[in-house]
């Protein structure tokens, strides 16, 4: 029996709520001795980790640095093996495109070219409202290539995504991105002869947007990745019997949700708005997922004080997410994303799991933190100079809990049986 199969067969609907927080990019490496966990001032993490199930958990295999597509999939329950998913497709349906069955869609960066180089692939972060202006610039410009219809869409910051539309399209193509500084355009190439059509209508593309945004630095040219038709993969309701819904701001994490049957709820772009909008809806879905994307954003830049800071401002709206008392809460990332390597990485996440029916992890000394009730009297006993001794939230305390080292597909899984949603298996 595959494990899709099984997961249709003993799955069984309640009313019991199930919360997935993820933290893109979570996991970390240490700079002078600490990691951005092990840094970050996280006392309502640290208290939720002392009554928790601590583990970690690997998205693919041990060894492989994950996308963000591939990550997510396993989070929610999918082998991302089976389903390769490119990031077009994921970030034309966050911004609400609709995909044909001859459409090819793909994420692009506005990025940096200078003296025949990319200096920088993200072209600055430029604000999203000077993206929604090239964009509008390009789309009187840009409209056809051979017989390609070329559609084009704004995303956040410095993403955008673009659908060309036509007979004889393939997404078998590479990337169109040298993904490092320093290096000339690198233009698709196609991995059948089936895709050269396609190939060639892309670098056409990237030759005219380039001439066209000559005056545009810092956003003077693009790069292209993940080149994508519409995939056939059954939904977490078909699935698992789960009514779902995602609070993201990321199109890409919009889109990825929608592609497994998640609603998709409006929201502002803060911790606090997200976690508004969870409360606002709580009633209506019993599984939530909520995807905090700055860890990661901070991590690519190689900013670890800002990424400590996302964390903490994470810490700090965790109480009013406590506050509903899900059934089954989750605390993870899809990915490491180092500062320290300004990129994804193969190092397994940090994954926190609460709920009734838990182990606890069992003490050990090593990876206790002591702290006073002064500097967190909301955590304690409420006596000012009182020492509470617990478990930091970090990579080191996962390391030894009671969880494990697992694979992330086993995440949505773990939810499942600890909200009573899956059968017995067997006589």
């Amino acid at each position: 029996m595959e494990r899709e199969e099984l997961f249709r067969k003993i799955s069984v609907e309640n009313e019991k709520k199930m919360v997935l927080l993820v933290l893109d990019g979570l996991g970390g490496l240490p700079v002078k001795g600490r990691t951005e966990l092990e840094t970050a001032r996280t006392p309502n993490l640290d208290l939720l980790a002392s009554e928790s199930e601590l583990g970690l958990s690997h998205p693919i295999a041990p060894g492989i640095t994950p996308g963000s597509g591939p990550a997510h999939l396993s989070l929610f329950g999918y082998d991302p093996l089976k389903y390769e998913i490119g990031r077009g497709v994921l970030e034309a349906l966050g911004v609400g495109v609709a995909i044909g069955a001859d459409s090819v869609a793909v994420r692009g960066n506005f990025a940096t070219l200078e003296n025949g180089l990319i200096s920088d692939r993200r072209a600055g972060r430029i604000p999203s409202e000077k993206n929604r202006e090239i964009i509008a610039y390009l789309r009187e410009r840009i409209k056809k290539i051979e017989d390609i219809e070329i559609g084009l869409f704004p995303g956040e910051e410095h993403r955008f995504v673009l659908v060309m539309s036509g007979a004889g399209l393939s997404d078998q193509l590479s990337d169109a991105d040298p993904e490092a500084v320093g290096r000339p355009i690198l233009y698709a190439r196609a991995k059948s002869e089936a895709a050269a059509k396609t190939a060639r209508v892309v670098n056409l593309f990237i030759d005219r947007l380039t001439a066209e945004l000559a005056a545009f630095r810092p956003a003077n040219t693009c790069l292209l990745r993940g080149f994508a038709q519409y995939p056939a993969i059954p939904s977490l309701g078909e699935l698992f019997k789960l009514k779902a819904a995602a609070i993201a701001v990321y199109p890409m994490y919009k889109g990825l949700a929608q592609l497994v049957g998640m609603d998709i709820l409006e929201t502002g772009r803060s911790i606090q708005d997200q976690t508004a909008s969870l409360k606002r809806h709580y009633a209506d879905y019993d599984f939530f997922f909520m995807h905090v994307k700055k860890t990661d954003s901070y991590g690519e830049d190689g900013n670890f004080a800002g990424k400590v800071s996302v964390i903490e401002e994470f810490d700090h709206w965790l109480p009013e997410i406590l506050e509903l008392t899900p059934d089954v809460l989750v605390v993870t990332g899809d990915h490491s994303t180092p500062a320290v390597l300004k990129a994804h990485s193969w190092h397994p996440n940090p994954v926190l799991l609460k709920a009734a029916f838990q182990r606890q992890l069992p003490p050990d000394g090593r990876f206790l933190d002591v702290i006073t009730v002064a500097d967190h009297p909301a955590q304690g006993s409420g006596k000012a100079g009182v020492v509470d001794r617990r478990y930091k939230f970090c990579e080191k305390t996962c390391a030894g809990g009671v969880l494990g080292t697992f694979s992330a597909m086993d995440v949505l899984p773990l939810m499942m049986a600890n909200a009573l949603k899956l059968k017995k298996y067997g006589a």
